[in-house]
């Protein structure tokens, strides 16, 4: 059973492909006034990478919210079922191990950069 936010974060739906469509495996395509072109990283069509992790981090946080919601229910008394919280709180723990995976390795790539001499 896959974890819709974790799913998502990881790959459900999007290309892993090297290049960008329309340009070759080395760069992006060069247009004729002499700038690069890449598809999906125009900050205007909202479907860039900044829009995808703000979209997941929201996610992440519905899902937090959701599993200290229904936590809250079960020890009053209001939950009828305890395999649903346990549920509830192991995906939002999940999607939370892997946000901090992934912060760690872009921390970890961006010091690396910054340490490549040219």
């Amino acid at each position: 059973m896959p974890i819709d936010g974790i799913t998502s974060a990881i790959g459900g739906g999007l290309d892993w492909s090297v290049a960008a469509p329309g340009s070759s495996p080395i760069g992006p395509a060069i247009e004729n006034d002499g700038t690069s072109k890449i598809d999906g990283a125009d900050g205007a069509s909202g479907g860039g990478f900044g829009s995808m992790l703000s979209q997941q981090l929201g996610n992440l946080k519905d899902l937090q919210t959701d599993a200290a919601a229904q936590s809250q229910a079960l020890a009053t008394g209001q939950a009828t079922d305890a395999s649903a919280v346990v549920m509830a709180v192991e995906k939002a723990q999940l999607s939370m191990q892997l946000a901090a995976t992934l912060r760690d390795k872009s921390v970890e790539s961006f010091q690396e950069v910054f340490r490549t001499q040219v």
